[in-house]
């Protein structure tokens, strides 16, 4: 496919096709430099490497035949040594512990069962027996973990508790006679489910259990459980399920666990934050439970890290095949005398799918802030004595929160725009959208359903980082908030220096004529977050003990919007940074261009609250909604360039739609 672009003057002064996509490919090379960050030369290593016939799945495999696939692909990613990213080096780990994250994007490709079962056996159960494990757990598993020698899940999510993990039901109770611990499924509540690897493959899993000593209970722990014998049959004690056919994802084997008082050694305490000594007592380094808890479930923020980055690839995928198809795909004509017209080049089209990308690119760049964060706090050794940046830690989990939320619920809704843009072409499950679609639906609820994870957001802006409470406990919360807030709104950890700058310099709002400017936008995205914090920070200054939850309930729909608000700001401040460091030239023109409709389709979308609150008129509003058009007018004549920009290898687009 070509643009429409402008030609360039040849020597001789006259146009020529060769300059003009010379350049069109050097500015989507830019771009995709800067899409890719810190972690350039790895994104450019899986494009090279990663082959299409064992990232990609046919459309129409029985579940069975799927699962079989998914295994195999995963087992010969592992001899690739994918499965090695983020380990420690002393035990054969590569990379940093960011890079699984990267790598994770970049399979996210391909065939997203691979990518999840990948996940869980080297981000979930590997991840916690890294993080959570210390050196005995990392001699003894992480190198058959790593070669995918030893499969295994993280069993968590139980049928009675997926969000409130504190209140798990599963029982780990210490016998000091012989020095085991013994796993119990004591209700039908407790059951473990949804887990993945868990129908099929999984022969040892992370359980997750209150950690009984005696009486005591010291709260939720990981135990290493033996599930399966070498024979793949269930080990004594342990009752596995088949979750069955689900919505999406089909070669992931998502099962059940339950334990009737399964014995395993002392030894198994995954004990980086808490352990059993040899006098049958328990000890940690951290005396208050609940900060023990949440120390402890912070080292796994990289799976909320990796969701969202996998969900924004699979837009970015969803995108480029949407996109590409609208530019040779024609339907009617202007006049008798004129060809259909492509359907790329109506309005209505461009509405439907170009502020979507222009979402997607910034989202990439929050999704690089979060994990260059990730890298600076958890990068360095994950054992409980390594020094923590309490603080700096507490804000990450908030951000990835919310930024997970934000980006899946926008991976869904773009796939599905996407779909519907490719007419009954997108229906057909060889032009990969349905199975993306479905796919992608889960990714909404697992590592945190959304809803809640926006409200943990809300929290991190609401109160002190350095208080650790319940996870929602919403009378203590709003207790400690209403001791701490007095006349202020804590935790203010905005306005970096780039938009900050934009900011200064934008056109006051009496000024009708100044919405196509990004210093305009930043401001506006600036109030927005401003004004829902502080308004939401004043309802709650009036809770007391009894009518705490009454008011938290009633404001959820306030709480959700001031996260999003947020998480909003928080993508166009990495946004801006990334553009503003980029050197002077059409890319970073093209990238100002898109940040500018990204962020006015989030200011059109809620120009309700804009001029309900004073912030904008209502010519103001009309001008926004010109500027949009205007913008996607501009920018259909720099698709392939900002498709090329997006980083999908061809190899793994297979649509005959746009072969």
């Amino acid at each position: 496919m070509t643009d429409s672009t402008t030609a360039h003057p040849s020597a001789e002064g006259r146009p020529t096709k060769q300059v003009d996509e010379n350049m069109r490919d050097e500015c989507s090379r830019q771009l995709r430099d800067v899409l890719d960050g810190r972690w350039i030369e790895l994104r450019q290593r899986a494009r090279a490497e990663l082959p299409a016939e064992l990232m990609l799945a046919p459309a129409g495999l029985s579940i069975e035949e799927h699962r079989e696939r998914t295994t195999s692909s995963l087992l010969k990613l592992a001899e690739l040594g994918y499965g090695r990213a983020g380990f420690p080096a002393a035990h054969g780990g590569e990379l940093d512990y960011a890079a699984s994250c990267v790598l994770f994007e970049m399979q996210a490709f391909g065939d997203l069962s691979l990518l999840v079962k990948t996940g869980v056996q080297f981000g979930l159960f590997g991840g916690a027996v890294a993080r959570l494990g210390t050196h005995r757990h990392h001699a003894a598993y992480l190198a058959d973990i790593m070669s995918a020698k030893l499969l295994g899940s993280f069993a968590m999510t139980e049928v009675g508790h997926g969000s409130n993990v504190q209140a798990l039901e599963t029982i780990a109770t210490y016998d000091d006679s012989t020095k085991e611990i013994v796993i119990d499924t004591p209700t039908e509540g407790g059951v473990k489910t949804y887990i993945g690897n868990a129908a099929r493959d999984a022969r040892m899993a992370v359980v997750f259990a209150q950690l009984m000593t005696g009486d005591e209970n010291h709260g939720v722990h990981a135990i290493l459980v033996p599930v399966r014998d070498e024979a793949g049959n269930p080990e004594r004690g342990v009752t596995i399920g088949d979750n069955g056919p689900k919505g999406g994802l089909p070669g992931v084997d998502n099962g059940t666990f339950s334990f009737d008082h399964v014995r395993v050694p002392k030894a198994n305490l995954l004990n980086a934050f808490g352990d059993i000594d040899d006098n049958g007592k328990y000890v940690s380094d951290i005396d208050n439970p609940n900060r023990r808890f949440f120390t402890m479930l912070g080292t796994l923020v990289r799976g909320r890290v990796c969701v969202g980055g996998g969900s924004g690839a699979s837009a970015k995928k969803a995108l480029a095949i949407a996109l590409r198809y609208g530019s040779t795909r024609r339907q009617f004509a202007a006049s008798e005398d004129q060809d259909e017209i492509v359907v790329l080049d109506y309005l209505a089209h461009q509405r439907k799918l170009l502020p979507r990308l222009a979402k997607s690119v910034a989202l990439s760049f929050a999704q690089n802030a979060v994990t260059e964060r990730l890298q600076e706090l958890q990068g360095g050794p994950a054992d409980a004595s390594a020094e923590r940046d309490v603080e700096g830690q507490r804000e990450l989990e908030s951000r990835v929160a919310g930024l997970k939320a934000v980006t899946t619920w926008h991976a869904l809704d773009t796939i599905q725009a996407c779909r519907e843009a490719c007419g009954g072409a997108g229906y057909m499950a060889e032009n990969q959208l349905t199975q993306m679609r479905a796919d992608v639906d889960v990714f909404t609820t697992f590592e945190g359903d959304n809803t809640v994870l926006l409200q943990l957001a809300a929290k991190g802006l609401l109160t002190d980082y350095k208080a650790m409470w319940g996870d929602l406990d919403v009378p203590a919360m709003v207790g400690k908030f209403v001791g701490q807030v007095g006349e202020r709104i804590v935790e203010r950890t905005t306005g970096r220096a780039g938009i900050q700058r934009l900011i200064d310099a934008a056109t006051g709002r009496d000024d009708e004529t100044a919405t196509d400017s990004l210093a305009w936008a930043g401001s506006m995205f600036e109030q927005r977050a401003d004004h829902a914090l502080e308004t939401l920070g004043n309802r709650l200054r009036k809770a007391t003990k009894d009518n705490a939850f009454e008011l938290f309930n009633n404001a959820q729909d306030h709480v959700l919007f001031a996260a999003r608000t947020h998480i909003d700001r928080c993508v166009l401040e990495a946004a801006v940074d990334a553009q503003q460091a980029m050197p002077d030239g059409p890319a970073k023109d093209l990238l100002e261009r898109v940040l500018i409709l990204y962020a006015l389709s989030s200011i059109e979308e809620d120009k309700g609250w804009f001029i309900e609150h004073g912030r904008i008129t209502t010519a103001r509003s009309r001008a926004a909604t010109a500027s949009v058009n205007s913008l996607c007018q501009e920018l259909r004549e720099q698709v392939t360039t900002l498709v090329d920009a997006l980083g999908v290898p061809d190899e793994l687009i297979t649509a005959p739609i746009v072969q």
